[in-house]
Parts: structure tokens; sequence; C-alpha cells
């Protein structure tokens, strides 16, 4: 029956291995080359994502490799230690502090992420995501990544102008042509149904061929080699072994390389956390990865990684959504994206060299475009602006910046409004409301901080001489300290002055009893005075 189910798994994942496996090849090799680490150090990060965090981690669509949001601290952190293999040491701590955090439990930090955020997140990287291509799909490439945002100093204009100068129309014609398979793969039935050949094959076999095609008819449509994937193509085992870097041990003693491996730890690990929350979110069946786990499976993964000459890791966003996308239902596609990673670098990378980057191209544009589809800034609206704004803003930050960063943002308006809600909950009564009622009551919330001292205080103010006035507080289990000498202050002095009759219900006897005791229910009754 395990067997059985294991078979299974396979045959059902295998379309959406293969998809991640096309998507995931160039970047591996793209980051690895904007990082200023050897190409081979890519390809070792992704082997490493899917066959050991895929194996050791519970989630169920996430699929992790090399980040594009590491770049810059590894081109920094290489260039200042002045050598690949110091860095594979720092890349060795990163593994270790992260196997750390994931014992001491830090994943929970992701439950702290606001659904608006996170959605903002997904549509700001289909929005890169396409942005990136669209060089590739186009033949203009200044390098594998292709343009990484619009955004350079301000509004970068060189970005469409460049582009329009430079367009090659066989790319293009290959783009149309994948982008028209793919389509048909995900709107005509009978296709649909063949799960056993996806689109995505189709699409790069038929980029093959047609690209070929334009070659062998001498053709100026024939796409340039700099617009093919570009693996090293190793003669012997010895050339193999010369590819692999291994770290110098010396780095353990080198108080830099503890710096960069901190840092690395830190950002790969919130990367992931984000990730893998955006993944939970794409599963279809919901399920919920145990975040703990996953620290210690990137943990393992990168000291793995770092040993044998590959570049940190975290969960990745663009391949995790091709996964969701091309239809994944269990981390077995992790599994077999990293096997053909595996075998591809191994045995075929002549063949993998003749295809062209815009055929690829044109399968992340349509995973792009489902992360940042207009239903998806429709639905937002809709929400009302406490969810749109936030929505937006990490959106356009995430673009404008780097995920980190525009996460943060988003976070902290997220906040900004929370904030600004608690602190009208704990009560805020109009003069008007206040002249027309006969009797005052003014209900606390469970908790009342020093956030709501403003609200209360304007409500106080606003109740005239002669008032009758209930301030309850028998379902708050907490109200910071200078709320209570406010209201002490209004009961026990301008009350007197102004013959308001006040009744207070619910408080505690002493400032000591609101500290924060769970276990703590002692409740009386005063009346005018505490």
């Amino acid at each position: 029956m395990k067997n059985t189910s294991l078979i299974g798994g396979i045959k059902e994942n295998f379309p959406s291995g293969l998809v991640v496996f096309l998507v995931a090849l160039p970047l591996c090799l793209g980051i690895a080359l904007a990082s200023g680490a050897p190409p081979l150090s890519g390809i070792i990060s992704g082997i490493v994502g899917g066959l050991v965090v895929g194996t050791m981690s519970n989630s169920n669509i996430s699929v992790s490799g090399p980040a594009a949001g590491l770049t810059a601290i590894v081109l920094t952190a290489i260039t200042d230690l002045g050598a690949f293999e110091l860095f594979l040491c720092a890349g060795m701590i990163a593994g270790i502090i992260q196997l750390v955090l994931g014992f001491v439990r830090a994943g929970s930090i992701s439950n702290y992420f606001p659904n608006n955020v996170i959605e903002g997140m997904l549509a700001a990287i289909g929005i890169i995501i396409i942005l990136k291509q669209i060089p590739h799909a186009l033949g203009f490439d200044k390098d594998y990544e292709g343009h990484e945002s619009i955004f350079d100093n301000g509004l970068n204009f060189n970005y469409f102008t460049d582009l329009f100068d430079a367009i090659h129309a066989g790319a293009v014609i290959v783009t149309l042509v994948s982008i028209g398979i793919l389509l048909a793969w995900d709107k005509i039935p009978v296709l649909k149904r063949m799960k056993m050949l996806p689109g995505a094959l189709v699409a790069v076999v038929a980029g093959i061929l047609l690209n070929e095609i334009f070659k062998m008819t001498g053709s100026s449509l024939a796409i340039n080699p700099q617009h093919l994937v570009v693996l090293p193509v190793p003669q012997s085992l010895d050339d193999f072994k010369n590819l692999i870097v291994t770290p110098d041990l010396n780095g353990f003693i080198n108080p830099k390389v503890w710096i960069v491996g901190a840092t690395i730890a830190i950002v790969a690990s919130i990367e992931t956390l984000l990730c893998i929350e955006a993944s939970d979110r794409l599963d279809r069946q919901r399920r919920i990865t145990d975040t703990n786990l996953e620290l210690k499976a990137q943990g393992i993964g990168n000291l793995v990684s770092a040993f044998i000459g590959g570049l940190p890791m975290t969960s990745v966003v663009v391949r995790s959504s091709a996964n969701a996308n091309a239809g994944a239902t269990s981390k077995i596609s992790a599994i077999i994206h990293g096997i053909l990673l595996l075998i591809c670098v191994l045995s075929i990378p002549v063949i993998l060299n003749l295809i062209p980057l815009a055929t690829l191209a044109a399968v992340l544009i349509l995973v792009g475009y489902k992360l940042a589809k207009p239903a998806t800034f429709k639905h937002f609206w809709h929400l009302g602006k406490f969810q749109f704004i936030p929505f937006v803003a990490t959106v356009v930050a995430v673009v404008a910046t780097d995920l980190l960063k525009g996460v943060g943002i988003g976070l902290a308006i997220s906040v900004f409004y929370i904030l600004q809600g608690n602190m009208k909950r704990a009560y805020y009564l109009s003069r008007e409301k206040l002249d027309n009622a006969d009797g005052i009551n003014i209900k606390l919330a469970e908790e009342v901080s020093f956030l709501n001292k403003a609200a209360i205080k304007k409500t106080l103010k606003n109740i005239k001489p002669n008032s009758t006035v209930t301030i309850d507080a028998r379902g708050t289990s907490y109200i910071a300290t200078d709320v209570l000498e406010m209201i002490q202050d209004f009961a026990n002095i301008r009350a007197k002055e102004e013959d308001i009759h006040v009744e207070l219900l619910g408080f505690k006897t002493s400032y000591k009893d609101y500290e924060r005791d769970e276990d703590s229910h002692i409740l009386i009754t005063h009346r005018r005075a505490m």
C-alpha cells in the first residue's frame, strides 16, 4: 500500500517537478553569476534544496534553492572576505544558527504576518517576475536575472528604452509560441488532462526546435548563444571535480566570517518564513507547515550546501508558486526537481544549453500573472481601505525596494491601522452623544493600554457636570497604570467638584493586580472612589 502511494505520488507530481526544474535551472545559474560565485554553486544549492530540504521539510508546496534576496549579501561578502572558500564557512555558520533557531522555536514569528501583507508580497513577486522576464522574452538580457527593477535611483526609464531598442524578433516569436502552448495546455480540456506531458516541457521543446530551425536556415531570427541556458560541460570526471569548491575551514577563526554567517542566517530565515507563509496560502488543501521544522531543514540544507560548494538557500516564492500552479500535491515535487537538476548536471548539459531563455521567460511570465492578477487587487479593494492600503503599499514597496524592506513597510502600515483601531476601541464618545445620554456607560475593552489613553481622556473631558457615569471594567484583564491614574483622578477630584456621580465596576484592588497574570480573576465593585 505504501509503495503504491509513493508511485502514485511520483506520477502525480512529476509534471510539477519538471516545471519547477525548468524554472529553477536558469535562476540557479543566474543567481550564482549575480553573486560573483562559480556557476555550479547555484546548481548545487538547487540540488540540495530539492533533495535535502525537500525530504526533511513538511511543506507540501515550498521549494528551496538559491535566493535572489541574498545576492547582494553574498556578492559583498565574497568581495570582503577575498575568497569564495572562506565564504562557504559563513554558509555553514548560517546553517548552524538556523538549526538553533529551529530548536528554540523561532519559527512561530511567521504567525504574526497579516494576510494582506502576505498577499501583497505574492502580488509583488508576480510583478517582479514579469518585469525581470520581459528582457528575456524580447531577446535583450543584461544578465541572467534580467532587470531587477524598473526603479533604480528613482524611476529607471532605461528599463523601457533599452528593451525597445534591442528587441530580437526570433526571441519574440519563441516567447509567443511558448505562451500559446502554455495557454492551450491550461485551457483545452484534452491537453489539460495530459499530466505526464506538461505544457512547460512541450513549450521548451518547441522553443529549442524553433531556434534550431532558425539556425539551420541561416535566418537572422536565430537566437544568440548569450540568450540560451549556459551550463558548464565537464569533459571528464576530473573536470567535474574541479568545478566543485570546498570550504576553507580556517574561516571559522575569522570574526568577519561569523558576522557574515549570522547576517545570512537572519535574512535567510526571515525570507524562508515569509515564503512558507505564502506557500501555505498557495496550497489548495490549505495544509500548515511546521515552521520550526522548516528552519531546521533549512539549517541542515545550508550546512550541506556550503560543505560541497553551494550557495546559501531559502524557501523561494518563484519556484514555490510555479510548483503550486503546476499542480503539485506533495513535497515529492520538490524532490523530483532536485533529482532532475542533479541528472542534468551529470548527463545532459549540452542539450540543456540549447534552451532559449525566451521560452523559460514565457513560463515565468504566466506564473507572475497568476500571482498578480487583477482579481486579487479587486478582492482587497472590496475588503475596505484597512485591508487594501497595506496590501498595495506592500506591493509597491517590494517592487521598488526588496522583499524584506517591502514586507517591513507593509507590516508597519498594518500595525499603524491596528494601533489606530485599538486607540479608538476603548473608548470614545462624541460630545453630541454625551449631551443626549440619560446615563453614560463606558465599558472598557479587555486590554486597555497607553494607546487608549487619549480616547478615554477625551470622553471623560466631554462629560458635563451633574451627569451619571458608569465605568465598567468587569471584562477587562489589563489596564495600564497611567489610564488607571487618570480614571482615579476623574472619580476622586473632578467628579466631586462638578457633582458627577461615578460608578466604577470591576476594578481590581490595586495597580499590582493589573500585572499580566492570566490566573488573577479577583474583581471588586467601587462607588465614587477607587
